[in-house]
């Protein structure tokens, strides 16, 4: 594959993810919220839907012809505690398939995130349009409360919040094994919520290790291969598996966070939804919530 290509969503990529079941993967969470490392668990589930580009959530059909296109999304999950309460925080990302909006397949394409804590909470959202990031916030947070305007677009630009795909092969750009590029980037939701920046375009570096490597975590042992990304003064690492589908197995942040995978199943979990149905979680090595928990 060329550097900076787009993935192939071809007939083996679909054998796998068009099976109608998502894949969820548990993973052991620390990470630095007010001077103290936290431990906690994160979620990314990993699913493909239609889409609609009128409206930018999950197609039901009837839409007129030629708005629906194929996502992957990602919904990655995080729960920790600071003191008496917890932090409940979920990015969802969502990458093109095909074309769109004269934007190769591989690009972001929407990316909302939700924060909650005892405190408040703040919805934050990204459209990936043609000549432009439409962007709203709305805060409980003085001086953030609701926000609306534009950012604008970056040739070649890519949406750090999407790297956790971009690292498995599912997002642009696909680079060979040793291989590096610099990219513009978007900062994430979730770091400009923990900064308490405006969320603002700067430029990456993207680099893919030559040689594999082992490496132990909770889940067990996995050949993985190491991808980066340098944005500025901060830098994500990710160990993928090497073998297909390319499962992320640990990643960290020079910030501090880090997760290593605990367990992972594919299931069309949102049919499990009934009491008993729970139990289920087992299969991702978690465990139903217990009585008396905030």
């Amino acid at each position: 594959t060329a550097p900076g290509a787009s993935p192939a969503y071809d007939s083996t990529f679909w054998k796998h993810w068009g099976d109608g079941q998502a894949e969820l993967c548990s993973y052991d969470l620390r990470t630095m919220r007010y001077g103290d490392e936290r431990e906690g668990t994160a979620v990314a589930i990993f699913v493909t839907e239609p889409f609609s580009n009128a409206v930018r959530v999950k197609s039901d059909g009837g839409r007129e012809k030629g708005d629906e296109f194929p996502v992957m999304k990602l919904n990655l999950v995080k729960d920790f505690p600071t003191g008496v309460y917890d932090y409940n925080m979920m990015t969802s990302t969502f990458v093109a398939l095909t074309s769109v909006n004269d934007r190769p397949a591989g690009t972001t394409t929407k990316v909302s995130f939700s924060n909650q804590e005892w405190c408040g909470h703040v919805y934050h959202q990204l459209l990936f349009d043609r000549d432009g990031v439409r962007e709203q916030l709305h805060s409980y947070f003085d001086g953030e409360a609701d926000k609306s305007g534009t950012l604008p677009t970056r040739v070649g630009g890519i949406s750090e919040d999407a790297l956790f795909l971009w690292a498995r092969g599912l997002a642009y750009p696909r680079l060979k094994p040793g291989e590096s590029m610099t990219v513009p980037m978007l900062m994430s939701a979730e770091h400009a919520r923990l900064s308490h920046k405006p969320v603002a375009w700067a430029e990456a570096k993207l680099s893919r290790s030559k040689q594999g490597s082992s490496i132990d975590v909770p889940a067990g042992s996995y050949d993985v291969e190491t991808l980066t990304a340098s944005i500025e003064s901060r830098t994500w690492t990710f160990h993928v598996e090497r073998a297909a589908p390319h499962r992320l197995v640990k990643w960290a942040s020079s910030t501090g966070e880090s997760g290593e995978l605990v367990g992972v199943d594919r299931m069309k979990y949102w049919e499990l939804k009934r009491g008993g149905d729970e139990q289920a979680l087992k299969r991702i090595g978690l465990q139903p919530r217990g009585p008396r928990t905030p």
